[in-house]
């Protein structure tokens, strides 16, 4: 009989190499020094791009997990992807709590309040997919609608970043739709066409419920993110169908070389855990499970007061040291808050029993008396 598949910690593995390339994009520009920013520190900043994608891409993979999972429990679709609406909207709501907690401990410019980050993106972005896993009622159906909504962003993104149409939107909305220089890490295109790819993923993942079609899944997984690299490397060579259009700046191409690349990150990371892990504790997926925790204290940490006397002062090596100790002391804290919040649950947990121990004792008592 067909093993059934429990938790994956392959995906929290692949988490944590998001972090560990979001970590190093954010210590090496704000350590490394303005003159040793050599080929080597370009080099780098080439990887650390694909670090905010394969977070978004593993964040559709999970609305696909997590409406599903509540789906099988209530029977009530619309009301699994109510669910996974309101978590897309707790971490938009978030990422403005963020950016008040860094305006305040940054000393930084008020207009900085209204900067697009990846958690702006994100949060949207999960309400649009578990809207659209709420829309649909197959597998089939939610793939193919998940995937025309990657495709139609990646192919619409050139055409809206060069359109004089929004030119008069407010700054801090225009922002939001496409790249704005001041206000934009991250804009809806295409950087939101990535949380739709990762629910094409979930679809199929979730789909695969035991370990033999999950192997198999894999492997298609890889052959396909090879070809979809492959293609779109071609592709890139080819003339371009816009007026205005540049491979780096968000052409479809360029989309979907790197879709290509992060749908190999999760085959890449099941060999790894069934070869490497097998079911031991991993620290790259306790970086994985704890992604939104290491985000919000390491910015303040990397480009904050804290560090504020070692920006741009460290040679490449430096650096690249500096990164090694950091990753461990983020693990460290990884670990600590995870101490903290199961103390704090047996503590609540120990309180309700003993509340319970004396409502019991005082029902005993007012028996004896009766």
């Amino acid at each position: 009989m067909a093993n059934v598949i429990g938790r994956r910690g392959y995906l929290d593995w692949a988490r944590g190499l998001a972090v560990l390339i979001m970590i190093q994009a954010h210590l090496l520009d704000s350590w490394t020094r303005l003159d040793a920013r050599g080929w080597q520190f370009e080099w780098a900043m080439i990887v650390a791009g694909f670090g905010a994608p394969l977070f978004l891409f593993l964040a559709g993979v999970s609305v696909v997990f997590s409406a599903t999972s509540k789906w099988r429990r209530s029977g009530d679709a619309k009301a699994a992807a109510a669910t996974v609406m309101r978590r897309g909207a707790w971490i938009f709501f978030l990422a403005f709590v963020f950016r008040v907690q860094a305006w305040i401990l940054g000393w930084a410019h008020p207009r900085t309040l209204l900067r697009v980050d990846i958690l702006n993106i994100m949060g949207p972005s999960i309400v649009a997919a578990g809207a659209l896993w709420g829309a649909c009622r197959t597998a089939r159906t939610r793939a193919i609608a998940f995937a025309a909504s990657a495709i139609g962003i990646s192919l619409l993104t050139p055409i809206v970043r060069s359109t004089h149409v929004l030119d008069s939107l407010p700054d801090p909305i225009e922002a939001y739709v496409r790249y704005l220089k001041e206000f934009s890490n991250f804009s809806i295109f295409p950087s939101s066409g990535f949380v739709f790819a990762g629910a094409v993923v979930g679809v199929l993942l979730e789909g695969a419920r035991t370990t033999e079609r999950e192997s198999r899944l894999n492997v298609w997984l890889f052959a396909g993110g090879t070809a979809l690299a492959a293609s779109a490397y071609a592709a890139s060579f080819l003339p371009s169908p816009y007026a205005h259009s540049e491979f780096w700046g968000g052409s479809p191409a360029y989309f979907a070389l790197r879709c290509g690349i992060l749908t190999l990150v999760v085959p890449v990371a099941y060999v790894w855990e069934r070869l490497a892990i097998r079911g031991r504790w991993s620290p790259m997926e306790q970086l994985g499970r704890s992604s939104l925790f290491i985000y919000w204290i390491h910015i303040e940490m990397v480009y904050g007061l804290i560090s504020l006397r070692i920006h741009k002062t460290l040679t490449h090596g430096q650096a690249w040291a500096a990164y090694a100790a950091f990753v461990v002391f983020m693990l460290l804290c990884s670990i600590g808050k995870d101490r903290v919040v199961r103390w704090w649950s047996e503590r609540k947990g120990k309180g309700k029993t003993d509340k319970a121990r004396r409502t019991e004792k005082g029902s005993r008592r007012l028996d004896n008396r009766k």
